[in-house]
């Protein structure tokens, strides 16, 4: 079995346009070659769709901010990343040399990028119904699972660090990129006990709380 098919039998779905899973995995780093970011833009759309309604029909006594809480869980970084290991698809993964040289099928961010263009790629052959279930055979159980009392990033760490008599967590801008209309903007966050991680995000603040939410994951690891 090659390497399409068997990525197809994974995601359920066999392709009548082979080029649009070859997009969907295809890295920024190699040349000359259409990549995943303008499919990671629409899979990330269907998925944060995909998502609401799911929380809405299924959990009809649920509010507003209750749902917010779930929905942020189920469509942040992490659990993109959690479905792509699931899934396997780092093995799949088009790099360039040197930035497979350097573990890109590990990274957080490209795990997570390629996960939402393949949600694109599936809507693009075979429509909403297959990138749909993708989602729900990869999300339901999460769903169920998804925390309603999940408090943000930003506060979690700020608690954890007054807890233990540490000071405030610093944030800091290290690296701004993209046209001045659409910046995206990396941030650094560390806490005076020398741990530090980073976010990056279209606004200072979205940044900021992906870069709150990693440090938060690790101090969590840290202390199981």
């Amino acid at each position: 079995m090659g390497e399409k098919a068997a990525l197809e039998r994974i995601l359920g779905h066999q392709f009548a346009d082979a080029g649009l899973l070859q997009t969907a995995l295809t890295h920024p780093s190699v040349s000359g070659q259409k990549n995943y970011q303008r499919m990671e833009f629409l899979g990330d759309r269907i998925l944060g769709a995909t998502i609401a309604d799911r929380l809405y029909h299924q959990y009809p006594g649920m509010n507003e901010g209750d749902m917010a809480l779930r929905f942020n869980d189920l469509v942040r970084r992490e659990t993109l990343v959690q479905v792509a290991v699931q899934v396997g698809v780092g093995a799949f993964i088009n790099l360039s040399p040197g930035e497979n040289d350097s573990g890109g099928r590990e990274k957080p961010a490209i795990l997570a990028d390629v996960c939402e263009a393949i949600i694109g790629a599936l809507y693009l052959d075979g429509g909403l119904e297959s990138a749909q279930n993708f989602i729900h055979n990869n999300w339901d159980d999460l769903v169920s699972a998804a925390r309603t009392t999940q408090k943000d990033g930003k506060t979690a760490l700020q608690e954890w660090a007054q807890g233990r008599g540490l000071e405030t967590p610093v944030y800091e801008e290290i690296n701004r990129t993209g046209p001045s209309h659409a910046p995206i903007f990396t941030i650094e966050v560390s806490l005076k006990n020398g741990m530090t991680a980073t976010g990056v995000g279209g606004s200072k603040r979205s940044a900021e709380q992906e870069a709150a939410d990693a440090l938060y994951l690790l101090i969590q690891d840290k202390d199981r």
